[in-house]
């Protein structure tokens, strides 16, 4: 009997309720499920958030399938027992800085950590036996049957195991006491929960990327699941895995370039997959592509940024005024005009400085239009291999072409590619591109060298696993050998909450290949002249000033966003009720920026879950969708109107007024509002959250360079 785990990589969510959770999305684009307190699959997702105006957190199901697709339980014919076990784990304290795409192998060896010579968080511990005890490690968890239920926290430990858990105290932030839960439904199957969205430290923050002492509760591990059958025949011991992510605020818009599509692009390029299309490597240019399956999702994706971003020049690319689903030879001007605004994907075994991706603008004469997908690329911070603006991934770019070429069919009843459909969805919700580092994961999963086979992530040790030795802090999966658990995400941001704050808008260089940003050294002048007229006296005095260099983009840049699907720019707001206006102190449709009164980092890692819900609004006509905000906690947040007059001097300027949302220091006056901000300011007191301190040198800037919101 072939048998699987689906899916293959699960994607569980962080959420700050300690009260209902609901279930992952099984389409790529779709809804969550509501779930019972078992893990029991229910109807479509009613509120992201709990009544505290609390996030609930995302649980992944893996079941087991046989190659028929049809699953597996213990009621299932000569089937004895079914027993999970899950290894999570968080080694973000024990890896190192941030860094780019330094560190990224598939740039070759000579861009590895050591010899790009990035230093490690907390550096003071210097030696491996030191480094492991910043790795959250709470060691393995099994269950089988039905409706059971077991924690990752220093309660539930298997005996000898050698874990490893964080202060349970810390001076900033929340402390790291658990990573997750994991349940059984009605039938046996496995639910994996994740943390709480928890971050915490003893050292105030020094940066954006995190501070020395700092963890966050962000996981992933491999998941197990032990067959023993009733004949006597050999248990069997299956094996997929999981990543415990942020909260996806807006899960039906789909990123242009997936998770799954990076995933795919791997499987293509290096595992033949499928080989009709590569075979080692090398692409046949006389594969047919299918445009239903393969070129028009790529096009709806790019309608759906509308809703989150403000980047109207994609939109021209969705609404199209000819028939581009027409193979015949006298559309073939119109599918290669349509592909020649997308750029090449860089080639990363001979990087240069001019590469396709640092192009901007295609230019028609005099003209000229954006490039596209008009996002950031995977590096557009720092000045080594960089990557300036978004292109789809080599097998996206490679189908684009086909179709442009005319080789491709236009037929809904297309053969799916030999990947199922649960594994597609369930990393096809989470950014495959651009990756800087990224958001649920990093560049890592484009490295073949950390899987066994398409979509499968290679396990370092198994189910025997770490039980004497405990998981090895400094290990780079990248060389080979497979994955341990914590691997996947510890190239993340910690906190985690960073990447809502930095990484959401950036400006970007577009005229010189070489440089992404630069120090700008601002010389002042002060010529002074000074006359004694009766005596006929003058002094002259100049004086120079220079203040400290400021690292910002070289100017001229372009206004390019990051990935809009999981860290929302520009969203229209959605109350329609009188109640819902006066909290929200807005009318119904207007655009505004997402974070808007979440004004510092330290009220993001604070106040994430303030943040609001884009849904469809419209959704039982998928013809025409109509995504607003929905659940946003405008209790927290108060609201005063300035006029232009009080910056300029000028008061005809405050005919003109700016509006202005911040958070009161006094929750005495949030609890005031209404029976929600009760609830609200109820929940807050109770928390163990201890006030954030910062360096006294300030956070820097901002990661893009950027603070202003429209």
């Amino acid at each position: 009997m072939n048998l699987k785990i689906s899916p293959s990589i699960g994607v569980a969510r962080l959420g700050n309720s300690n009260k209902q959770f609901f279930l992952s999305p099984d389409e790529i684009g779709g809804l969550p499920y509501e779930a019972d307190a078992s893990g029991n699959k229910l109807g479509p997702i009613k509120n992201f958030k709990d009544d505290e105006s609390q996030v609930r957190r995302q649980g992944q199901q893996f079941k087991v399938i046989d190659e028929n697709g049809n699953e597996i339980t213990a009621d299932s014919e000569n089937i004895e027992s079914i027993e999970w076990t899950v290894h999570l784990a968080n080694k973000k304290a024990a890896w190192y800085q941030y860094s780019e795409l330094e560190g990224n192998l598939l740039y070759g060896e000579e861009n590895s950590y050591k010899n790009r010579n990035v230093p490690f968080k907390n550096a003071s511990k210097t030696t491996e036996a030191e480094r492991q005890t910043l790795i959250i490690d709470p060691g393995p968890r099994s269950l089988s049957g039905r409706n059971q239920s077991i924690g990752f926290d220093e309660s539930s430990v298997p005996n000898g195991y050698p874990s490893q858990f964080p202060p349970s105290t810390v001076s900033s932030g929340t402390p790291i006491t658990t990573l997750g839960d994991l349940k059984t439904d009605d039938d046996g199957r496995l639910v994996v929960l994740g943390g709480y969205g928890h971050a915490g430290g003893n050292e105030p923050l020094t940066s954006y990327g995190g501070s020395d002492t700092w963890h966050d509760d962000i996981s992933d591990g491999p998941v197990y699941c032990k067959i023993l059958f009733k004949d006597g025949t050999d248990p069997i011991v299956l094996n997929a895995w999981v990543i415990v992510g942020s909260p996806d605020f807006a899960p039906e818009i789909v990123n242009i370039s997936t998770l799954s599509d990076s995933m795919f692009d791997v499987g293509v390029r290096h595992f033949n997959l499928v080989p009709d299309m590569c075979e080692n490597g090398v692409f046949n240019s006389s594969y047919k592509v299918n445009y239903q399956r393969d070129i028009l999702p790529i096009m709806k994706r790019f309608t759906g940024y509308q809703w989150v971003a403000n980047v109207q020049s994609m939109m021209a690319f969705s609404a199209n005024f000819v028939d581009l689903s027409d193979p015949s030879k006298n559309n073939k001007q119109n599918r290669e005009n349509y592909f020649s605004y997308f750029r090449r994907p860089n080639d990363k075994n001979a990087p240069s400085a001019n590469e396709p991706q640092s192009q901007l603008f295609k230019t028609n004469g005099s003209d000229s239009f954006p490039m596209m997908p008009l996002n950031s690329g995977s590096n557009s911070v720092s000045n080594e291999n960089i990557v300036k603006f978004l292109a789809l991934n080599d097998t996206q770019y490679f189908m684009l072409q086909q179709w442009a070429n005319g080789s491709f069919e236009n037929n809904p009843d297309f053969e799916p590619f030999p990947v199922s459909k649960a594994d597609q969805a369930s990393v096809g919700n989470c950014v495959g591109l651009p990756m800087c580092p990224g958001i649920e994961v990093t560049w890592s999963v484009q490295n073949p060298a950390i899987y066994a086979a398409p979509f499968i992530i290679d396990d370092h040790k198994g189910l025997a696993g770490y039980q004497n030795t405990g998981l090895t802090p400094s290990r780079d999966e990248c060389e080979g050998g497979g994955c341990e658990p914590g691997d996947l995400t510890k190239r993340m941001a910690c906190p985690w909450q960073a990447d809502f704050f930095q990484c959401t808008v950036q400006p970007v260089n577009f005229t010189n290949p070489s440089f992404n940003k630069d120090q700008r050294i601002t010389r002042q002048e002060i010529n002074t002249t000074d006359v004694w007229k009766d005596s006929d006296t003058t002094y002259q005095d100049n004086q120079t000033y220079i203040n400290d260099p400021v690292n910002e983009p070289l100017p001229p840049t372009y206004y390019s966003y990051w990935w809009p699907p999981q860290s929302p720019w520009d969203v229209l707001t959605g109350e329609t009720t009188l109640e819902g206006q006066l909290q929200s102190h807005l009318p119904a449709g207007q655009q505004m920026n997402y974070a808007r009164g979440i004004n510092s980092f330290v009220q993001m890692v604070e106040h994430w879950s303030a943040m609001a819900f884009i849904r469809n609004t419209n959704s039982q006509d998928k013809g025409f969708p109509y995504f607003t905000e929905t659940e946003r906690t405008n209790e927290l947040f108060s609201f005063k109107e300035y006029g232009v007059g009080q910056v300029s001097g000028n008061g005809d300027d405050n005919e003109t007024t700016i509006p202005v949302f911040f958070i009161e220091d006094d929750l005495k006056k949030i609890e005031t509002k209404n029976e929600k901000a009760k609830m609200l300011v109820s929940f807050l007191e109770k928390r163990a959250f201890k006030k954030i301190s910062v360096s006294s040198e300030g956070l820097g800037a901002t990661r893009s360079g950027i603070k202003i919101r429209r």
